[in-house]
């Protein structure tokens, strides 16, 4: 049984401020209840720190007298209390936002909080389908959608995910002047920050697309969207995401398994067929190669894993 947390005491003024900076939190800055009661709780922690820190409940004033080092002790005691870095990296925020809300009502200043860097989150390896895997999403889209061109339609998103490499929501922008030849060609793709890039489409992928402009029942003007969902509005990433979880159960997929998991599986098989990393991260529109260098720390990662399953002393 772990022992209760002990009681929060602040001085008055600092009690007194704490309480107009969550209700400005909820009623100004309208962040959602969630959000709201998160940074409580960090708040909550910080002065239960400052507490024991200082020797006495603090004040509105021992906050502005903190240096970059009192920042540093409490984030290494949550650490030492097993907080993780994105959690640790959201209290650090919690706190700022307390310690901006009392300079602007001028009670107090630190300009040391600002100093203090939040922790950084390791960096997660991308989780691509094997190439079956990815291949039967691909084929069998559209298995549980009641319609055929539903079914056609889930089936061209998927093919230009896993395909050409494209994010959900490049995909969904192209309009229908836009949609690839059904031989398949190059593709002109407007992604993050409103760069281009031209992508080449296989004739699999451009046939998957014709597949589903000939069934449409909706009329596809050259300059509105090329996929619809539908009552004829735009198709929303939402509906691709449920379709994929989906068939991810009826596959036997697990959870990583999502719309996304296919363009880094677009990516990771074309460096392990011997795609090198410039072409694969300009495919990909990355800004910066090191993005695109985690993919080779992915195919290391499966060539173990090849290599423990298949090696008689693995």
């Amino acid at each position: 049984m772990t022992d209760p947390a002990p009681l929060i005491t602040m001085a008055p003024d600092l009690a007194a401020a704490v309480a107009e900076w969550r209700r400005w939190l909820a009623d100004l800055r309208r962040l959602s209840p969630r959000t709201t009661e998160a940074y409580g709780r960090d708040a909550d922690d910080f002065v239960r720190f400052l507490t024991g820190h200082v020797g006495a409940p603090p004040t509105v004033a021992d906050l502005g007298r903190l240096s970059p080092a009192d920042y540093r002790a409490f984030l290494a005691r949550r650490r030492r209390d097993g907080l993780a870095a994105p959690s640790l990296a959201r209290s650090l925020s919690g706190i700022r936002s307390l310690i901006r809300f009392l300079e602007k009502r001028g009670e107090t200043t630190s300009a040391a909080v600002a100093t203090v860097g939040a922790p950084k989150a390791p960096r997660r390896l991308p989780r691509p389908l094997g190439v079956k895997d990815a291949l039967s999403v691909v084929s069998d889209a559209g298995a549980l959608a009641e319609e055929p061109w539903v079914a056609a339609r889930d089936g061209a998103v998927l093919a230009l995910l896993y395909g050409a490499g494209l994010r959900i929501s490049e995909a969904l922008s192209l309009t229908a002047a836009e949609a690839p030849p059904e031989t398949g060609g190059a593709l002109r793709v407007t992604g993050k920050g409103g760069k281009t890039r031209l992508v080449p489409v296989l004739p699999a992928v451009g046939r998957a697309v014709a597949a589903y402009v000939r069934l449409v029942p909706f009329r596809l003007a050259p300059d509105e969207p090329l996929f619809r969902g539908v009552k004829g509005g735009p198709l929303s990433p939402r509906i691709v995401q449920l379709a994929l979880q989906r068939l991810r159960g009826a596959l036997g997929l697990p959870e990583t398994a999502t719309p996304h998991a296919l363009r880094h599986s677009f990516a990771t098989h074309l460096l392990g067929s011997g795609g090198d990393l410039r072409t694969i991260q300009e495919l990909l529109g990355h800004a910066n190669l090191s993005t695109t260098q985690v993919y080779t720390s992915v195919d290391a990662e499966r060539l173990v894993a090849a290599w423990k399953d298949a090696h008689p002393r693995g």
